[in-house]
């Protein structure tokens, strides 16, 4: 019994199960593992090797030439004749301000220069009446001179005749007056010449400040002529008008921006570098430009310059090192470049983003 018992609690014999065959690794797996890796390896070189050739930033945008256009006398606005965004040519009238008051005074210079020009006709008047009247105090002179050497003759005559008594007393003594009056004359005259020479200079003086005058009048009626050509605003440069912040009957004053015209002449980018980038960068390298604007397009140009200082130090508020705490920020320095060529097709404007790469090796 304790047999059979045994016998029927033994575990029934495992049935052996056939074994699987190993599977086998797809060599083509490995094959693109490698290729991966080798591309990867590859491109990593490559960028290495771009990396040390060249100089990136997208810390750039292109600049333009803006003239910011502003009226030089005040006065209300009569007309406004273009539009924003509208094409213009250098010497293209903007905008007109009212012309009544500075045309007025125009008028009242042109009167004022008249008025000195007769001046100066009056005072060259007196100078000539002057100078006659030294020749006449010379003519008297001469006269004088003359009467008086035949009376000093007649006296001499009437001297030898009275002291024979063949002359009576009284014709004596009037020679000897007229001899006194003729002395008197001629010195009266040449008192009057020294008078008419100074009469003379006196009248000169008057002409050349008279002369002055006119230069004043003249100069007066310049800058009224200036004033009323500054009544109409003409544009500086070929531009595009942008920002026109006027309208006809505004009321403007020196120095208020009425638009901003923005140059059509000439474009170029401005790339802010690192300061650790600069060590090989240098004027005339190529520069390959990527613009935002024109993700299909590539832009080659050449640096023209580099600018003295960094950014920071044209901000409003430059930093100052030596007070509070100091922390090292890397600086950027603005790179001036250009184009080797426009593109009228993909024309830049002012402000577009910029991708630049400089070839420094």
């Amino acid at each position: 019994m304790a047999t059979q018992s045994t016998i029927q609690d033994a575990p029934p014999t495992a049935v052996a199960e056939p074994l699987e065959p190993e599977k086998k690794r797809n060599p083509l797996v490995l094959i693109v593992v490698l290729l991966v890796l080798l591309a990867g390896g590859y491109y990593g070189w490559t960028r290495y090797q771009f990396a040390k050739a060249h100089e990136t930033t997208d810390d750039a945008q292109v600049e333009g030439d803006i003239y910011p256009v502003l009226p030089r006398v005040s006065g209300p606005v009569m007309k406004v004749y273009v539009e924003d965004n509208q094409r213009v040519k250098k010497g293209d009238t903007l905008v007109t301000i009212d012309k009544a008051d500075y045309a007025q005074r125009v008028n009242a210079a042109e009167a004022a220069l008249v008025a000195a020009q007769a001046q100066v006709a009056a005072a060259r008047a007196q100078v000539s009446t002057a100078q006659a009247n030294v020749r006449t105090a010379q003519t008297t002179i001469g006269v004088s001179a003359a009467n008086r050497a035949r009376l000093q003759q007649d006296l001499a005559r009437s001297t030898k005749l009275r002291n024979q008594d063949i002359i009576p007393q009284s014709e004596y003594d009037a020679v000897s007056a007229n001899l006194k009056a003729t002395s008197a004359q001629q010195s009266t005259a040449q008192d009057q010449v020294t008078v008419a020479r100074n009469q003379v200079t006196a009248a000169q003086q008057q002409v050349a400040v008279a002369q002055a005058v006119v230069k004043q009048r003249q100069t007066d009626l310049d800058n009224a002529k200036l004033q009323l050509s500054y009544t109409t605003i003409v544009a500086p440069a070929d531009g595009i008008v942008s920002r026109k912040n006027v309208q006809p009957g505004q009321v403007v004053s020196p120095g208020q921006q009425l638009v901003g015209l923005v140059s059509s002449a000439r474009t170029w980018v401005v790339a802010n570098f690192k300061e650790t980038q600069l060590e090989n960068m240098k004027v005339g390298q190529p520069v390959k430009l990527e613009i935002d604007a024109y993700p299909n397009e590539e832009f080659e140009g050449h640096i023209e310059s580099l600018s003295a200082a960094t950014g920071a130090r044209f901000a409003l508020l430059p930093p100052d090192n030596s007070t509070g705490n100091f922390v090292k920020v890397t600086q950027r320095v603005p790179v001036k470049i250009v184009l080797n060529k426009e593109d009228p097709e993909h024309p830049l404007r002012t402000g577009m983003s910029v991708n630049a790469i400089v070839k420094v090796k």
